[in-house]
């Protein structure tokens, strides 16, 4: 009994906080809602819809790529990791902090920091450019492009975590085995492969889950950086980004109710995904 009694308050709050909200947006997607309120159940019209529309395939290859793009900041930090993990290197606590510093920042201040950065006009990054001869690049304006440097955006803002949580996993690795490794002959790269990436790999794996929800989340880089009034905003959108601008601008509830379900079922799938496959090549040992 007293079990049960100390978790009450924690699942009374997921079943209020979570589980009924889910509930209700489930419901919500099934149907269809008036101007000045109230609802009319439509029952699969508002999924049909979903499938039949152009928008929702095109919002998820975009968030599928920048979260691909997101995922290629893990084998960036471990480089970086193994940098600031070497014995003897000078300020490596400050150089922690100086990546960490980005993940605690707003994401909407990183996007507005960056949105001037990539601008076409007087954007740090095309004066860089300029020095060399090379003509502006319209980093928000143009589709791929634009796509391109969010995900740049996505990595660098991600890069302090994940450093801090694969430099404890590499601190957790013995040196011994690195010494026995260079006397039976093993390079730089075979140690990396036989010996750091086996026993980083439930920190690997702990990464790879918390990026891919994160990425299949996207919505302030977009928001801010693309804005409401470019012409690719439609061409740039993400799943989340669909989701706002059918249930709030749309005020179409049950449309943005089913895409909100679907998104769910989709993070969902991918994390079983992934659990599955980290059987095969998650070591503890």
């Amino acid at each position: 009994m007293w079990p049960w009694l100390f978790v009450a308050p924690t699942l009374l709050g997921l079943a209020v906080f979570y589980f009924w909200p889910v509930i209700q947006t489930a419901y919500f997607s099934f149907t269809t809602w008036g101007v000045f309120g109230g609802s009319e159940f439509t029952g699969l019209k508002n999924w049909i819809d979903l499938l039949e529309s152009g928008a929702v395939p095109r919002a998820l290859v975009n968030t599928l790529l920048y979260t691909a793009m997101v995922l290629l900041g893990i084998p960036i930090s471990i480089y970086i990791a193994s940098l600031l993990n070497r014995p003897g290197l000078r300020f490596a606590a400050f150089y922690r902090v100086l990546f960490f510093a980005p993940f605690v920042s707003m994401q909407a201040a990183i996007a507005l920091v960056w949105g001037m950065i990539f601008n076409s006009q007087y954007g740090i990054l095309n004066q860089f450019l300029g020095i060399f001869g090379i003509p502006p690049v319209y980093w928000t304006s143009t589709e791929w492009v634009a796509l391109i440097a969010i995900g740049i955006v996505g990595i660098w803002s991600t890069l302090g975590f994940n450093i801090i949580i694969l430099g404890a996993g590499l601190r957790s690795i013995p040196a011994e085995m690195y010494e026995a490794a260079r006397i039976d002959g093993a390079s730089n790269w075979r140690q990396l492969l036989s010996i750091t990436v086996p026993l980083l790999s439930p920190s690997i794996f702990f990464l790879t889950v918390l990026s891919v929800i994160r990425g299949m989340e996207l919505f302030d880089l977009i928001f801010i950086m693309i804005g409401e009034s470019n012409p690719i905003k439609g061409d740039t959108q993400s799943m989340v980004s669909l989701f706002y601008r059918e249930a709030f601008i749309g005020n179409d509830k049950g449309t943005g109710a089913a895409i909100a379900i679907l998104l769910m079922l989709i993070i969902g799938l991918l994390t079983v995904i992934q659990f599955w496959v980290q059987r095969r090549w998650l070591s503890f040992e």
